[in-house]
C-alpha cells in the first residue's frame, strides 16, 4: 500500500503576502507532495500550511518550507495573538495512509536533524517523537516561547533533541513531532473580550486551572505541583482570543482525539459555558482541514435533533453541519477544499 503522510506546519507569519507565497512555493515545488492548504491569519500573525505525500517528499518539502521562513522571518520584530517558539513554530506529521506513528516519529527526528544541522536551528520533539514525557505536551515544550528561549536553552533539563544550544535570535526554535489528526476549530462570540473567552477556555479544556486558596495563591499536592479543577471536555486545549479584524472574541480550540470530543460537542458546550456569562456564541472557524468523519458526525447530531438523518446523503450532511456550526460565519466553508478525503 503507498504511504501517505501528511504535515501541518506553522509559521509564524500571517501578514506578509509575499513571505506567505514564498514559503507555498516551497512546498509546492516539491515533486511528490500536494499542498493542500495556505491559511494565514492576520491577528494571530501566523499561517498553517498543509500538505500530503509520500513519507520523504513530505520531509523535504517541510524542510524547504522551514529553510524558507528562516531566510525570510526575523522573529525580533514578530508579534501576534498566538504563542509561539519561533519563525517555524510547530511541524507534525501525521500518518494518513500505510504509514504508522513510529514512521512519523522517525520523519520528524530527520526532519529535526536536518533542521539542526543545515540552519542551525535547536529543535524540541513533542507528542509521540518526544523523548522524555515532560516534553509530550507542545505547550510545556513552547512554554516562555520566543522572548523566553534563550534562557530555556540554558537549562540543562531543556537542552534540544537537536541543532545548537544557542538561541538563534533570527529564527527561534522549532518543535516537531508525530501525532494524531489535530481539528484546529475556533468559536466565536458576540463580544470583543479575550478575557471572557479565556474564561470560557479554562473551564472546557482538559487540563482546566490550577486550583487556589481564598488568597488567591495556587495550591500545591505533595509533589509541589499546581492542584487543578480539570475542565468540561477530555482530549481539548484551549485558549481565549481577539480577533481584532472582526472584532470578536474566539475561543481558540485544539481538538486532539476528534473521536472522543468532536467538534459540535465543543460548539455545544463553549455556547453553554457562553450563556453562563450572558454570551452568545455567533458561529465557528476551521484553521486547516478536517476528516469527512468529524463533520458527519455533527451533521447526523444536528438532523437527529431536527428529525431525522438515515435518509439523507454525506454531502446533505456536511450541509447541514456547516449551517449549524456557523463554519462560514467569517469566510465561506467549501467542503472540497476543507476536508481531507475531498482533496487526496
Amino acid at each position: 500500500m503507498e504511504q501517505i503522510v501528511e504535515c501541518v506546519p506553522n509559521f509564524s507569519e500571517g501578514r506578509d503576502a509575499r513571505i506567505i507565497g514564498a514559503i507555498g512555493d516551497a512546498v509546492r515545488n516539491i515533486a511528490g507532495v500536494k499542498l493542500l492548504g495556505v491559511e494565514p491569519d492576520k491577528d494571530y500573525n501566523r499561517t498553517v500550511v498543509t500538505f500530503v505525500g509520500s513519507p520523504e517528499a513530505v520531509v523535504t518539502a517541510a524542510f524547504e518550507a522551514t529553510r524558507t521562513a528562516a531566510e525570510l522571518i526575523d522573529m525580533r520584530a514578530h508579534h501576534g495573538a498566538h504563542p509561539r517558539l519561533g519563525a517555524t513554530d510547530v511541524v507534525p506529521f501525521i500518518p494518513v495512509r500505510g504509514a504508522s506513528m513510529d514512521d512519523c516519529v522517525e520523519l520528524a527526528k530527520q526532519y529535526a536533524r536536518r533542521v539542526g544541522d543545515e540552519l542551525h536551528i535547536p529543535v524540541y520533539l513533542y507528542e509521540y517523537a518526544a523523548a522524555t514525557p515532560a516534553r509530550r505536551n507542545l505547550a510545556d515544550v513552547r512554554k516562555g516561547e520566543y522572548e523566553g528561549l534563550a534562557a530555556k536553552l540554558g537549562d540543562p533539563t531543556w537542552l534540544p533533541d537537536f541543532g545548537p544550544a544557542v538561541f538563534n535570535e533570527r529564527s527561534g526554535g522549532t518543535i516537531a513531532g508525530a501525532r494524531k489528526i489535530l481539528i484546529a476549530y475556533n468559536v466565536n462570540l458576540n463580544i470583543a473580550d479575550a478575557a471572557a473567552a479565556q474564561e470560557i477556555a479554562l473551564r472546557i479544556r482538559e487540563i482546566g486551572r490550577p486550583m487556589k486558596d481564598e488568597a488567591g495563591t495556587v495550591m500545591k499536592d505533595e509533589h509541589g505541583a499546581a492542584r487543578r479543577i480539570p475542565g468540561t471536555l477530555k482530549a481539548v486545549k484551549a485558549m481565549g482570543v481577539l480577533l481584532e479584524r472582526c472584532n470578536i472574541a474566539q475561543v481558540s480550540i485544539n481538538l486532539v482525539d476528534y473521536p472522543v470530543t468532536p467538534p459540535h460537542v465543543v460548539f455545544e458546550e463553549v455556547a453553554r459555558q457562553a450563556r453562563t456569562l450572558g454570551i452568545d456564541v455567533t458561529g465557528s472557524e476551521l484553521v486547516g482541514l478536517m476528516p469527512l468523519d468529524a463533520l458527519l458526525m455533527a451533521g447526523r447530531h444536528y438532523a437527529a435533533r431536527n428529525g431525522g438523518a438515515a435518509a439523507l446523503s454525506d454531502r446533505d450532511l456536511c450541509e447541514i453541519a456547516v449551517k449549524e456550526l456557523g463554519l462560514s460565519q467569517l469566510e465561506p466553508f467549501i467542503a472540497e477544499n476543507k476536508i481531507i478525503e475531498y482533496q487526496l
